[in-house]
């Protein structure tokens, strides 16, 4: 878990020196997601950094609350960044990351953590972790005016992207179709593409771009439309309409043209 753990811390890192930099006023600004300012995002890593942990200590506490939450009409990640300062909240998101960081370093890679989609092993569990603090991020990044530079952890975003699609389809109660799509991304700064999938499949079902863009799509911050990713092929197509990372119901995503 060790490696996987590294580039979490550093994806926290890197968020946090965004955050840590604005000024108390800047903490109000909207962003992309609906109804949300930057308070809200960094308050829901915190509440969901802290759900990790209590997945990974406490299984059956979880998914008791995990129903709680699911049937609440409220949305309880976001109640505490509203009830607090920013600065406060930028120390609590500290303290939690941390303990979820060394409680997740103790894992056995192939454990099974219980999670509010389909349960996951230990390293993808991480994962995801990273995947949602570079999501969310980039919500952070959009709404103050901040470009940031892709990284190698990307690689982390899109595997889980790519491993996500039969869920793209689940949290929509559509099956699977049939047939594999072949990945092949141009990672940050170049070199050899990252590439996911039966490469049979390219002949007739293929998704290529930058790997940043691929990203965005996957964790729904951008439109396709709005990026230089092509989706060639029946099924690379569909699934790029519909594709998901993260766990829930269907995510509303980006509108065409919004980023433009």
């Amino acid at each position: 878990m060790d490696a996987i753990t590294a580039d979490l811390v550093a994806e926290h890192d890197s968020l946090d020196a965004l955050v840590s930099a604005l000024p108390p006023a800047a903490w109000e600004v909207p962003t992309p997601a609906a109804g949300w300012a930057v308070r809200d995002q960094i308050s829901h890593l915190w509440f969901f950094d802290d759900r990790a942990i209590l997945a990974v200590t406490d299984p059956d506490a979880f998914v008791a609350d995990a129903k709680r939450i699911l049937a609440s009409a409220r949305d309880p990640s976001v109640e505490h960044g509203r009830s607090v300062p920013p600065e406060q909240l930028l120390e609590d998101w500290r303290e939690g990351r941390a303990r979820m960081v060394n409680v997740l370093k103790e894992l056995d890679p192939n454990a099974r953590i219980v999670w509010y989609g389909p349960a996951m092993g230990a390293r993808s569990f991480a994962t995801a972790r990273l995947m949602e603090t570079w999501a969310h991020g980039q919500d952070v990044a959009d709404a103050v005016g901040v470009h940031r530079l892709p990284t190698a952890r990307l690689r982390h975003v899109a595997h889980i992207g790519v491993r996500a699609r039969p869920f793209s389809y689940a949290t929509r109660n559509r099956p699977v179709p049939d047939g594999d799509v072949y990945v092949s991304l141009d990672p940050p700064g170049g070199g050899e593409p990252w590439t996911w999938g039966d490469e049979a499949a390219a002949d007739h079902d293929l998704v290529t771009g930058p790997a940043l863009d691929f990203c965005l799509v996957v964790t729904q911050r951008r439109h396709l439309n709005d990026t230089g990713l092509v989706a060639d092929g029946p099924l690379a197509e569909d699934w790029m309409d519909i594709a998901q990372a993260f766990a829930g119901p269907p995510g509303t995503g980006r509108a065409p043209g919004q980023f433009k």
